[in-house]
């Protein structure tokens, strides 16, 4: 392909080698005329492994060239990267400044085009960046429209400095975000040399996979340098306690436990928590990580009551009660701090779940039940069918799998709020009273 290069930055400059030596022919763009001279003399505007020997062959052989003329680059190109940068500001804060210029540049150039072009973004934007910055000042600058008269992705990139060409060529995924199945299928025959699992995806959705990404890394870093000061402060090896943590590919470096839904709770969670975050107070460590497990746990309790609350109805069926599917568990169960708070606010609260009975619990279960929540006994239900014709609002607290069959029955009308993305069937989900408490 010929492809144009937009920011002969860290990623840029990669980029535009990579694609060089892969075969295709590929002008960078870079307004910083010393960055274009470097590159046209062969050199690397950066310190990279591997990087300056790419740049030196393409150059020789034609298939890498740099200029600082826009219109030029896209007249010459069918698809053009832009790669250019997203600083943050002093309020935190992202600039797009860049991004707005260089695709109005690109708009201007794409007025004088008569074919087809795409224009691809791997700058790092925020969720609806693409559509509120990106594709009105193509559209603007160009005259034409997006998807009909030319073609736009946004294609997060994986580079890690320091190993940027290796991450180029072995990528953990590659992800196309586009507006028009025709703008993502040039991307996948771009990209089907490369290993690694590719996906295809709305623009909004690949804008969000970028940050989720660097918030995990970000967090593992810091979880990971708390459990070491907490280790070192009771001498234990932290590179011990983390290597066999690591080996855990079941639970703990998994999917497991990252699907957004409801809050945790049950018998080891919220106590293991704050009991490791007691043994760090005791011993003066300050553990700002581990210490927002629990207030961020609360914090999607009020989230679900607030939905509830902003519809303003009074009767409240509660399918499930236990702190998870397929368990008499109430210890510490989110779905009981939520009915308490709808029972303050004077709503009438109907409970179903076949595990939780009275008479058949025992030991821990019934104690807690006794001691701490005995009003809630009254709430309970045998007949879920007669919960769900009474019922203004209905909740899904639970997975269970009967519930999926339960709320078919659910007449239009009745407010559905699913904390747990029950397999309820696209009809359901589609209703206009529907709601997941995070999707």
């Amino acid at each position: 392909m010929r492809i144009a290069v937009f920011g002969l930055g860290y990623v840029g400059i990669v980029s535009a080698a990579c694609l060089a030596r892969d075969g295709h022919r590929v002008i960078g763009v870079d307004t910083n005329r010393i960055k274009v001279e470097l590159v046209n003399d062969g050199a690397s505007p950066i310190v990279e492994a591997g990087l300056a020997e790419m740049i030196g062959d393409a150059v020789r052989t034609g298939a890498l060239r740099a200029t600082v003329d826009a219109t030029e680059a896209v007249a010459e190109t069918e698809l053009s990267f832009v790669c250019v940068g997203t600083p943050g500001n002093g309020n935190g804060s992202l600039s797009l400044e860049f991004v707005d210029r260089v695709c109005r540049d690109i708009g201007a150039a794409l007025a004088e085009v008569s074919g087809w072009h795409l224009v691809a973004i791997r700058s790092t934007m925020l969720p609806g960046s693409m559509r509120e910055t990106v594709i009105p000042a193509l559209e603007a600058a160009s005259g034409k429209t997006a998807g009909v008269d030319f073609g736009v992705c946004f294609n997060p990139e994986f580079l890690r400095e320091g190993s940027a060409v290796k991450d180029y060529e072995d990528p953990p995924k590659t992800v196309i975000g586009e507006l028009d199945e025709r703008s993502g299928d040039v991307l996948e025959r771009l990209y089907a040399p490369l290993p690694g699992p590719k996906f295809r995806t709305d623009l909004a959705t690949a804008e969000m996979v970028k940050y989720v990404d660097n918030a995990w890394h970000a967090l593992k870093i810091a979880f990971a340098n708390e459990i070491g000061n907490i280790s070192k402060s009771c001498g234990v090896d932290s590179h011990a306690v983390m290597d066999i943590f690591c080996r855990d590919t079941k639970l703990n470096l998994s999917p497991c436990y990252l699907k957004p839904g409801f809050a945790f709770g049950g018998s080891c969670l919220p106590k293991d928590v704050r009991a490791l975050t007691y043994y760090a107070r005791s011993h003066d460590l300050e553990t700002p990580v581990l210490s927002s497990i629990l207030p961020s746990n609360e914090l999607q309790i009020a989230r679900a009551f607030d939905m509830l609350q902003r519809h303003g109805r009074c009767r409240v069926g509660v399918l499930g009660l236990s702190f998870k599917a397929g368990t008499d568990d109430l210890r510490e169960s989110p779905l009981v701090g939520l009915i308490e708070r709808l029972i303050g606010k004077g709503y009438e609260v109907a409970i179903y779940d076949r595990n939780v009975s009275l008479a058949k619990l025992i030991g821990a279960n019934r104690d807690y039940i006794l001691r701490h929540i005995p009003h809630i006994e009254r709430l309970m239900v045998d007949d879920p069918n007669r919960l769900i014709e009474d019922s203004q609002i209905l909740v899904i607290g639970t997975a269970e799998p009967e519930f999926s069959e339960l709320v078919r029955n659910v007449p239009q009308g009745t407010m559905i709020l699913d904390l747990v993305r029950a397999r309820i069937g696209a009809e359901l989900c589609d209703r206009m009273d529907y709601q997941g408490i995070c999707w």
